[in-house]
């Protein structure tokens, strides 16, 4: 096939269909496990099989974080969920009844509290596996156009 190389400028890719992360594989030493717990915290579906060998959960209609059981040592990963005020209420208090320790910044003790010296809210919390989530209600990875 003869691509015009032209039309795969910067430019008009720009202009083109956005890319989108459809689905990222999380490895766990318990894979149904680890996907319940997240799916809990963030009060959306999840099942304990899906294709393959795992155990999905649908953050949104666009993502899905497939959970693998994992031998041996796997790198610690960390995830970050742009949420709206009150899907971030909603998940500080699944924290709170699940009574699994947030803090308020990326590394370092439970402190219980939220951050919001970028302007919105953030916690994070570690799973039982090592890996790091955040929440978070305003990007401080991308500040709005304007």
């Amino acid at each position: 096939m003869d691509d015009d190389l032209e039309s795969f400028s910067p430019e008009r890719l720009a202009e083109a269909a956005t890319i989108a992360l459809d689905h990222a594989i999380v490895p766990s030493r318990d894979h149904v496990a680890a996907a319940r717990q997240l799916a809990e915290i963030l009060g959306v579906p999840w099942a304990e099989a899906g294709i393959g060998p795992f155990s999905p959960v649908y953050v949104s209609d666009g993502l899905t974080l497939d959970f693998d059981e994992a031998e041996g040592d796997f790198p610690v990963l960390h995830f970050c969920f742009r949420v709206d005020e009150v899907r971030f209420a909603a998940i500080l208090d699944a924290l709170r009844r699940q009574g699994i320790p947030f803090r308020s910044m990326p590394h370092g003790p439970a402190d219980m509290r939220v951050n919001t010296s970028m302007g919105g809210r953030i916690v994070y919390w570690s799973a039982p596996d090592g890996h790091a989530w955040e929440a978070l209600t305003r990007s401080y990875a991308r500040q709005p156009a304007g």
